[in-house]
């Protein structure tokens, strides 16, 4: 081994570690960022690697944040609280029906945002709701843990929501319009089959009847938030609320089609990203006559260095020579039909993903396919069973998803604790299924659409 591959894989599995480990609550973005220098430094990636990576991750990574700045501005119109009463209200005291609302809520907002917004929007809301309804810590689990397994693997049906899966469609050559055309219906079919098989499983679980919230979630909220005496604009009624609340994420929904109208006509989405995003500060100022930079505070600009560092150090794997060995190694398995093929990458990239995080699993699966010379409708069937296993597949494990790590981080902020085996007990029996059943709906509807 020479001292290139040996360095770059110590440096990659180092940075892994002390991701996991986290001591002090240390940002994941610093690890990555002192492994990338590593590598930055010796030389294994040049200058022109780097110009590359950005040119391949700057429009994703912007796209994302002006995502995440529309999900933090959201909260300030009271949409947390407002949502939160919703449930409520919609539940109609049953705890299976709160459930299916939960999984719906979870799915939307994933699909309106990305997967790391979803989480940070959906998880405060169904603490906030759970607190007020006075349930028991092991009642709360299976509603927040189901939830969050949706808001994660919701990132699959369309390429915008989730950072990674919008930087490897630059190394794919491959359209937003296209991905969704060719995985909006299975990976949404795959995810009501999850949902459904989470139901199962937890069923028991779930308390049949609710008990009356012990306080108006709503009304506190906009009471102490919303008056004309604080300088902001009164929104009296429920239904001066609702209003409100339907007209910011219509137009949330409005701005999301038009990343898909840009990216059929070449148009960069970040523009109309950013665009969408100032907007709705705009929106967000009028009405509660607040300075906008608050907002600018919030989002967890660390993304962006946690993906350059990341792909930095992947891309150093690749010049060691990773991708030459893997394709070295897959290409017979992949010569032997694509379900074979969908099936042996997109568990292979489930499994790296719970080693090692999605992250650096879908970029190391992905620039080994580029290696291959598959014609194009072999090379982006195959490349989405690896966005199955990268957004499914790596939930078996908490520390699959940067999203997960998220989610803990709430949960710990709001003393709620949850176990390692609450979490196995729901995923084993479900992801693995969830991947599989989704794997084959991809590959038969591609069968049936696009060959």
């Amino acid at each position: 081994m020479s001292f290139e591959i040996g360095l770059t894989i110590l440096v990659f599995v180092m940075t892994m570690f002390v991701i996991f480990w986290r001591p002090g609550g240390l940002n994941e973005a610093w690890p990555a960022s002192v492994g990338a220098g590593i590598i930055l430094i010796t030389g294994i990636v040049s200058q022109a690697d780097v110009a590359d990576i950005i040119s391949k991750i700057g429009g994703a990574s912007i796209t994302i944040i002006a995502t995440i700045v529309m999900a933090v501005i959201l909260e300030s119109f009271g949409f947390f609280h407002w949502a939160a009463a919703r449930l409520a209200t919609l539940s109609k005291g049953s705890g299976y029906r709160l459930y299916w609302y939960i999984q719906l809520l979870c799915f939307s907002m994933t699909l309106l945002f990305n997967n790391d917004g979803s989480i940070l929007i959906t998880t405060p809301i169904l603490i906030l709701l759970l607190k007020s309804l006075r349930l028991k810590p092991h009642q709360m689990i299976p509603y927040l843990l189901s939830g969050a397994l949706i808001a994660t693997a919701s990132s699959a049906p369309i390429g915008v929501s989730n950072i990674i899966n919008l930087i490897v469609l630059q190394i794919i050559d491959m359209s937003l319009y296209m991905y969704t055309a060719m995985m909006f219906v299975p990976a949404t079919l795959g995810l009501l089959f999850m949902a459904w098989l989470m139901f199962v499983v937890i069923k028991k679980k779930l308390p049949k009847k609710l008990p009356a919230t012990s306080y108006d979630i709503e009304e506190i909220f906009f009471t102490e938030n919303f008056h004309p005496l604080k300088g902001k604009l009164s929104v009296e009624t429920r239904n001066q609320r609702t209003r409100l609340m339907m007209k910011v994420l219509l137009f949330v929904f409005v701005m999301r089609c038009l990343l898909f109208v840009a990216s059929y006509f070449a148009i960069p989405i970040e523009l109309v990203a950013v665009l969408g995003s100032v907007v709705l500060l705009v929106w967000r100022w009028y009405y509660l006559r607040t300075n906008p930079i608050d907002i600018l505070k919030k989002p967890p600009w660390h993304i962006l260095i946690f993906a350059f560092s990341m792909y930095v150090i992947i891309y150093g794997l690749h010049n060691a020579g990773l991708t030459a060995f893997l394709v070295e190694s897959i290409n017979p398995i992949v010569n032997q039909g694509l379900l074979h093929a969908s099936f042996i990458m997109g568990g292979l990239v489930s499994i790296l993903s719970n080693i090692f995080n999605n992250h650096p699993a879908l970029m190391i699966g992905t620039i080994t396919l580029t290696e291959m010379g598959l014609d194009p409708i072999t090379l982006k069937t195959i490349y989405l069973a690896n966005i199955i296993g990268s957004d499914m597949g790596s939930l078996l494990l908490p520390i699959g998803t940067l999203a997960s790590l998220i989610w803990m981080h709430i949960l710990r902020e709001n003393k709620i604790k949850i176990k390692w085996k609450d979490y196995l007990r729901v995923s084993i029996p479900v992801i693995p299924l969830t991947t599989v059943v989704t794997l084959f709906l991809l590959f038969y509807w591609v069968q049936m659409v696009f060959t």
